[in-house]
């Protein structure tokens, strides 16, 4: 047997144990509807190849000759050992529990983050040297983890929320609408080639497809007209020759980001052979409020998803958020200003301490795009038991 077929044993083992636990069928028809989905030669379909990236990491891991895994997908695996171990060690109702919340991040656009960020909670817990008993799959209780450590009892709820809930401009619609302008927009560089840039203001964001339609033809109708501007109370187009310095298709990028910041969006289109770029830079008439929408997460669940008869810990992965915008929370320390108003809030009791952690630290991925120790964490020093011992290595400020 060589290497190769050595390293990759283990892969096909792990796969073969998890697809017997989620069901050969209806992992068959998630990917055929990824196929249909996440289709490379459009915005919305490669923003569905991001969303379901470890759906598609499972996929390729499984066929036939797959090259050994990357590191990355070798944390893939890991997790989804740790889902077919779990299942083994579960009687028969909360197994079949396990398998619901499997295939429910089989369906329609709900993806396997939130049970691959609990199992990787329970291991990381684990570590940490406590005991971890998967309360919420066994007893049905409202919180996820029992965790215990030298006498003392801890609740921890896992949180999955996406950075779109907190996006004036939803991510998605500003693909759709990419998608939706962009015939008319190649039509119309082919018989207008040189540089341009399309500035977008949009007060209030984007709300509906309604907006997102009008939005659509408000633009293909400047092109046509040959107009450099359009205003209304909903949104400002302006259209202007693109002079960035060098601006190259190679550091274009880098260049617009570090002009219009992190919140805006950005799209670059058009012949880099002959030299024609058209670039499109929207943004809302405010920031991008992603830390405000993950603290109203934690409100909700520290009040639905704790007792408060324990100290409580949420633990949140903040998903569709890229490197840049999630160092730029870190850095800033806006989402740390946000969490530690929250503490001091009633709805803020129950809960001893608040961890923050996304897909990046999820795979590997290492400072600075990614948080030290594998999460941000923030201790409540106003809760009862901030100063425990027993629960220090998991409620410690850190990351």
């Amino acid at each position: 047997m060589s290497l190769a077929e050595s390293a990759a044993e283990p892969a096909t083992l792990a796969w073969q144990a998890f697809l017997g636990l989620a069901g050969e069928d209806a992992w068959t028809q998630r990917i055929a509807d990824l196929g249909l989905k996440a289709k490379p030669h459009s915005w919305r379909g490669r923003a569905a190849q991001q969303r379901h990236a470890l759906e598609l990491i499972l996929a390729r891991l499984s066929r036939p000759g797959a090259k050994p895994p990357a590191p990355a997908e070798r944390l893939a695996l890991n997790m989804m050992q740790e889902a077919v171990w779990l299942s083994d060690t579960l009687p028969e109702e909360p197994r079949a529990r396990l398998r619901a919340e499997l295939l429910r991040g089989l369906t329609g656009e709900a993806t396997l983050i939130p049970l691959f960020h609990l199992l990787r909670q329970a291991a990381r817990q684990r570590a940490r040297g406590f005991q971890v008993h998967f309360s919420g799959l066994s007893d049905g209780t409202p919180f996820d983890l029992l965790l215990r450590r030298d006498g003392v009892e801890a609740e921890l709820s896992c949180e999955t929320i996406s950075a779109e809930e907190g996006r004036p401009v939803p991510r998605q619609d500003w693909c759709a609408l990419m998608d939706g302008i962009n015939p008319d927009l190649q039509t119309w560089l082919a018989a207008h080639p040189g540089r341009y840039l399309l500035k977008m203001t949009l007060p209030e964001g984007i709300h509906g497809p309604e907006q997102l339609s009008g939005l659509q033809r408000r633009i293909s109708s400047l092109l046509a007209a040959q107009r450099r501007q359009d205003s209304s109370a909903d949104a400002v187009l302006k259209l202007d020759p693109l002079v960035l310095a060098g601006a190259q298709m190679s550091g274009l990028p880098h260049q617009l980001r570090a002009q219009f910041g992190p919140d805006a969006h950005l799209a670059v289109t058009g012949d880099p052979n002959g030299g024609s770029v058209f670039v499109l830079a929207a943004r809302a008439g405010q920031r991008n409020a992603v830390a405000e929408a993950a603290v109203r997460r934690l409100a909700v669940a520290a009040g639905s998803r704790l007792t408060g008869t324990r100290p409580g810990i949420l633990a949140v992965l903040l998903d569709d958020i890229d490197r840049n915008e999630w160092r730029v929370l870190r850095e800033s320390l806006e989402l740390e200003g946000v969490v530690r108003r929250f503490f001091t809030t009633p709805e803020a009791k129950r809960l001893v301490a608040a961890g923050f952690t996304t897909r990046l630290e999820m795979f590997g991925v290492q400072p600075p795009d990614a948080a030290g120790e594998g999460e941000l964490r923030f201790r409540n020093s106003g809760h009862p038991d901030a100063a425990s011992t027993a629960l220090r290595p998991a409620i410690a400020s850190g990351g």
